[in-house]
């Protein structure tokens, strides 16, 4: 791996040959089958406080190295009494976001619903860091900026976290792309803003040389970087419905953008929310086939009368729409799955007293 490739302060891990098996994502599942290792249990109880107040290992007493890993990591770990895949607790003001953050959309309404589940359940899940061997006592989220985000507004003090053995750079990267692809929590729109930094700043030289690191195609690689074209402030009113907004979706967006402006872009967005539209009428929008203030002409469609935002703790989670004189659409999202259930016993006890 090119030395340019990583945040400037850090240094390059050597290049990993052919002869290594074990991915960066490996190494990670490696560390949680530890934590998972229910003979583990009472070593890491005993061991959850921060490393910081941990008092260093003596050289002789130092534990053997680890496969792979970095000199800089064993020097920290050794010196806080670290072993890979122990669960600590951390001040969240020692954690900062990583420069190489795959995510770079967060919803606010998704941080407020966490922080409420957190304040009310705890954190149940450890987020992943890597220690800042420049300036000692911080770290750098490589897994969890959500969570991070939301202990915050909880008003939490400390965050458990796993501290993990990877360079800053593309590999922390990969690692966390490969993680949010895995939840579905990864968008197009976060691709699009940071892989044309990636290209910017010669991280990379080419889409291509982007795509094959990634192990996509180039075509998916260059639809993000159109997209990437589009103002942040037109991306963040269609990162909340990704569901409609998908690549071919947004890549029409960003054609039509090109061509009209910020201003009636975002009445386009409004009317696909607003009258369903397919990315085969937009396309037809965009081509000049049809008017973006023409009614769509889908038989049978009916638009409805009357519109109300539903909002639970001052967030809006969806709306309940009426048709006519006998319809009722219901849409919530972004719910925890008690509260959805508390929702729909609700609906069944209002039906079944008529």
């Amino acid at each position: 791996m090119k030395p340019s490739q990583f945040a400037k302060g850090f240094q390059a891990r050597p290049d990993t040959t052919s002869s290594e098996k074990r991915t960066a994502l490996d190494r990670l599942n490696a560390i949680d089958g530890l934590v998972q290792d229910t003979s583990k249990a009472k070593e890491v109880a005993d061991h959850s406080r921060p490393p910081a107040a941990e008092a260093p290992m003596p050289i002789d007493t130092a534990p053997d190295p680890v496969e792979n890993e970095s000199s800089e990591y064993r020097t920290w770990r050794v010196e806080h009494g670290y072993r890979p895949g122990q669960i600590i607790e951390l001040p969240l003001k020692a954690i900062k976001p990583s420069p190489f953050n795959p995510r770079h959309f967060y919803l606010k309404s998704s941080i407020a619903e966490l922080a409420v589940n957190l304040a009310k359940q705890g954190q149940q899940q450890a987020i992943h860091v890597i220690p800042d061997y420049v300036t000692p006592g911080s770290y750098y989220v490589s897994d969890g900026g959500r969570r991070v985000r939301a202990l915050k507004e909880a008003n939490k003090e400390t965050v458990k976290a796993i501290v993990v053995d990877l360079p800053i750079g593309i590999q922390s990267y990969k690692l966390g792309y490969d993680l949010n692809v895995q939840r579905d929590s990864q968008t197009v729109f976060d691709n699009a803003v940071v892989w044309k930094r990636f290209i910017d700043e010669k991280f990379f030289q080419s889409q291509r040389e982007l795509a094959d690191h990634l192990g996509l195609d180039e075509s998916t690689v260059a639809v993000a970087l159109s997209i990437a074209k589009l103002p942040e402030s037109v991306m963040q009113e269609m990162v909340a419905r990704t569901d409609r907004f998908g690549s071919n979706m947004a890549y029409q967006v960003g054609r039509y953008h090109g061509a009209r402006g910020t201003d009636a872009t975002l009445r386009l967005i409004n009317r696909i929310l607003a009258d369903d539209l397919s990315t085969r009428q937009v396309a037809d929008i965009v081509k000049g086939r049809s008017s973006a203030q023409d009614s769509p002409k889908t038989p049978g469609r009916q638009r409805y009368a009357q519109r109300l935002e539903i909002k639970m703790e001052g967030v809006s989670v969806g709306d309940l729409k009426s048709y006519g004189d006998d319809r009722l659409e219901l849409r919530l999202k972004g719910l925890s799955k008690d509260r959805r259930d508390e929702i729909l016993h609700q609906i069944e006890q209002i039906l079944q007293t008529r």
